[in-house]
């Protein structure tokens, strides 16, 4: 009987402690950036998106237990120009009406140098979920304004679009498209 019982605290408290390092931080979307470009002829257009959120897992002692997530609110591009904007958001390109969001949902960490990661994860496009590997690199963490931690991240990828189904415009719109991601988030208490 003790040994089953010790069995059972250790399997309880174990992972408790194994976890006791990772840290919660969401992005802050006021000093974060979401973009992107894509070739238009012979030149690169490029873009953004404006309303996005996500989290971050970090465990500094483990990094196979971290977990990033986001999602953008797709009618929130802005390539500088209101009608190519309207155009991306109708079913040309991301069909907003029926799927809103795009999201990244990592499933797993890798650590390939210093403060830089490849992180794996599943990316959803309209209803089309894909797996890419983002290269990410960590710029640190500290203490923000009014004493917040924060930490500091960016990170890209680069895309086919077709992967997700969006064809349109062959011979004009380039396929592959350049994700950048500039990210602040703070620590949640």
């Amino acid at each position: 009987m003790k040994i089953t019982l010790s069995f059972i605290l250790a399997s309880i408290i174990l992972p408790a402690m194994a976890t006791a390092t990772q840290e919660t931080y969401r992005i802050d979307p006021v000093h974060s950036g979401v973009s992107f470009s894509v070739r238009h002829f012979f030149t690169k257009v490029p873009g953004s998106f404006g309303s996005f959120s996500g989290e971050l897992l970090f465990d500094k002692d483990d990094i196979t237990k971290n977990v990033a997530n986001a999602e953008i609110e797709v009618s929130s591009v802005n390539t500088h120009n209101a009608d190519r904007d309207k155009h991306l958001m109708n079913d040309d390109f991301f069909s907003t009406d029926r799927f809103p969001k795009m999201t990244f949902q990592s499933t797993s960490w890798k650590e390939v140098g210093k403060d830089q990661f490849e992180v794996e994860g599943n990316l959803t496009i309209r209803d089309v979920t894909k797996p890419v590997t983002l290269d990410v690199r960590l710029l640190g963490f500290g203490e923000g304004m009014g004493g917040k931690q924060i930490s500091g991240w960016d990170a890209s990828v680069t895309i086919d679009r077709r992967d997700w189904g969006i064809t349109y415009g062959q011979g004009v719109v380039g396929n592959d498209v350049e994700i950048m991601l500039n990210i602040q988030a703070h620590l949640v208490p």
